[in-house]
């Protein structure tokens, strides 16, 4: 795989698109900036793949354009060494943003060829750090819980309480809700075991966010 200095004008006005859109976190930026989002698409999307759009990545799922990307990046406000859990690792990119960023992320997919793509390709570009599980992402992790924040890269009709669970008291959540076709970002806030502060952003369009595990076809 080449990253070329095409490539990388490529992304520089990509940024700028973002930028124009009001994502100002210049970690967030240099993060979109520095990571090779064709990596992640085949190679028959090479020469778009800096649009800011969404791409079919296979399985009846895509890699989400990278405005939404950066936004939830954004709200999840990832400092270094936090422990994020993310649902839904589809490409693995938003994986990288995070690691990028200094997380240690733990990251979910319940797509079989998903998992196995991308937990065998992050490696290879110099994402060692993350850690994939095949699972379903309605449960979690249980087992490394408490997470600083956790990510949901799915449209979920509803506030999983699992997720919430796993959350430290003052841990951030950023998840997509609705029950339509659109869902509104919103960023839960955990004060106590019982007490969660809500606040709700823009609508976006999501994949839908499935109990269970989906084995390779």
């Amino acid at each position: 795989m080449k990253d070329s200095y095409r490539h990388k004008g490529l992304r520089k006005k990509l940024v700028e698109s973002i930028s124009d859109r009001g994502i100002t976190d210049e970690r967030v930026l240099s993060a979109i900036a520095h990571i090779p989002r064709h990596f992640f698409l085949d190679k028959a999307f090479e020469e778009i793949a800096y649009e800011d759009r969404a791409f079919p990545i296979g399985n009846e799922q895509t890699i989400s354009q990278p405005y939404t990307v950066a936004y939830q990046t954004v709200l999840l406000d990832v400092q270094k060494r936090e422990k994020v859990l993310e649902i839904g690792t589809g490409s693995g990119y938003q994986a990288a943003v995070l690691s990028y960023l200094g997380a240690r992320v733990y990251t979910i997919e319940r797509q079989e060829d998903l998992y196995k793509k991308a937990s065998h390709f992050l490696p290879q570009i110099g994402f060692e750090g993350i850690r994939f599980y095949y699972r379903d992402g309605y449960k979690g992790l249980p087992e490394f819980a408490p997470f600083d924040k956790v990510l949901v890269t799915a449209g979920a009709k509803e506030i999983p309480q699992e997720l919430v669970r796993q959350l430290k008291i003052g841990g951030v959540m950023v998840i997509p809700v609705g029950k339509g076709d659109v869902q509104t970002m919103y960023r839960f806030v955990k004060q106590d075991d019982n007490t969660l502060i809500e606040e709700s952003f823009d609508d976006f369009r999501f994949v839908p966010f499935l109990n269970g595990k989906n084995p390779r076809q």
